[in-house]
């Protein structure tokens, strides 16, 4: 195992989880305090979304004509240039939406490749407790992003240089610890395209889809929904970092567990507990006590849907057929992301508790497509013969 390009690219996703833990409810709060209606802070949100969509299809031609260290320098060089210039971005919604957009492009280029890079480095036996430490060290540094928000407010200007200065560290690390060289493309044929994906894994899709429309909904609009039901501004924000607590410290127990029971089964059982806490939401608001071990069970089990979704990937794919599973999961979370804020941003206008409605909808979805994956978790000759039909 190359333990120096490993510690490299966690080092490089921790930075890209601090930048979308810290400005998706940074933007979300400045335009609620300006005014703008929810669906237009659903749509400003949603927007990162659009330029992980786009970044599915750059990436194998990044990878043709550009080196490793290339192309990862260019994608935080851009996430770097979108948030020194966030501030100048509010004074016109067009010149906010390009930024978020240049954000999310980086950031999906980065998320794609590190995810394939980092499968690739993983020995089987430790698959999961390796893709564990990935989403951990992604969702530790997310978590920061709200903890920070909550102390020095969404007005204070230190939160965007300290997330600037952040970057300037990975592009360091980067130089120093990625390779200069090609990514590697055999000659040999790619079961399946970006669309052909959810054919051959749809549970692995749908785990992917509701964590992307999770993280999204929770970051950007979950402080404004607590809000509107009477929690103060900093109780909001601390929601948001609780969540995504129990996503950080559950998830190499979780890795761990994936090492030695049925992947599918806990996949399963994963989905099943977040519908019924999204159901519960407006309920715990009132229940205090209840409230906040909740919120960390719940941010626990939604990160395990898509950590273990990551695992069971790098489990049945490996090559050109891995490379595009996760460019797949590039264009799935850029889906999930956009269509969160927006289903949930137009749910809340609709009814007071549109949000955990919607995050429960979402979370039942993914459980139908899980039930029938645990039933009927293929053999590796079926998975053979489905990457022989191509789309």
């Amino acid at each position: 195992m190359n333990l120096r390009l490993l510690v490299g690219l966690l080092f490089a996703v921790s930075v890209v989880g601090f930048s979308l833990g810290a400005t998706l409810p940074l933007v979300s709060l400045r335009l609620q305090t300006a005014g703008a209606s929810t669906l237009e802070i659903g749509i400003v949100s949603a927007i990162p979304a659009a330029g992980m969509m786009l970044s599915a299809f750059l990436v194998d031609a990044c990878c043709r004509h550009l080196t490793r260290r290339v192309i990862y320098l260019l994608s935080f060089g851009l996430c770097m240039a979108s948030i020194v210039l966030l501030d100048w971005g509010f004074a016109t919604l067009w010149q906010l939406g390009l930024l978020r957009l240049m954000l999310g492009l980086g950031m999906g280029v980065a998320i794609i490749l590190g995810e394939s890079w980092v499968n690739e480095l993983c020995p089987e036996h430790n698959r999961g407790k390796i893709m564990a430490l990935y989403a951990t060290c992604f969702t530790g540094f997310q978590v920061l992003g709200p903890a920070l928000l909550s102390l020095l407010g969404a007005q204070s200007p230190w939160l965007l240089w300290l997330v600037s200065g952040c970057y300037g560290l990975a592009l360091l690390c980067i130089v120093l610890s990625v390779p200069n060289d090609r990514v590697a493309h055999p000659e040999d044929d790619v079961g399946f395209g970006l669309a052909g994906f959810f054919r051959v894994a749809p549970a692995l899709c749908m785990g992917v889809l509701f964590f992307s429309f999770f993280d999204a909904v929770v970051l950007s609009l979950l402080p404004i929904y607590a809000t509107g039901h009477g929690v103060a501004v900093a109780v909001a924000a601390l929601m948001v970092t609780v969540v995504f607590a129990g996503d950080m410290l559950f998830q190499l127990p979780l890795g761990w567990l994936a090492d030695r029971v049925e992947r599918t089964g806990l996949h399963l059982a994963c989905g099943i507990v977040a519908m019924l806490i999204g159901l519960a939401l407006p309920w715990l608001l009132q229940a205090q006590w209840l409230l906040w071990p909740m919120l960390v069970l719940l941010g626990a089990v939604a990160g395990g849907i898509y950590t273990l979704a990551l695992v069971l990937i790098g489990q049945r794919f490996s090559g050109r057929d891995l490379v595009m599973a996760n460019a797949s999961v590039g264009l799935l979370w850029g889906i999930g992301s956009l269509v969160g804020p927006l289903v949930s941003g137009a749910a809340m206008t609709a009814a007071p508790h549109g949000l955990p409605v919607a995050l429960a909808l979402m979370a039942g979805l993914f459980v139908g497509f899980a039930w029938r994956a645990c039933r009927h978790s293929p053999s590796r000759a079926e998975l053979a013969q489905a990457l022989s039909e191509k789309p």
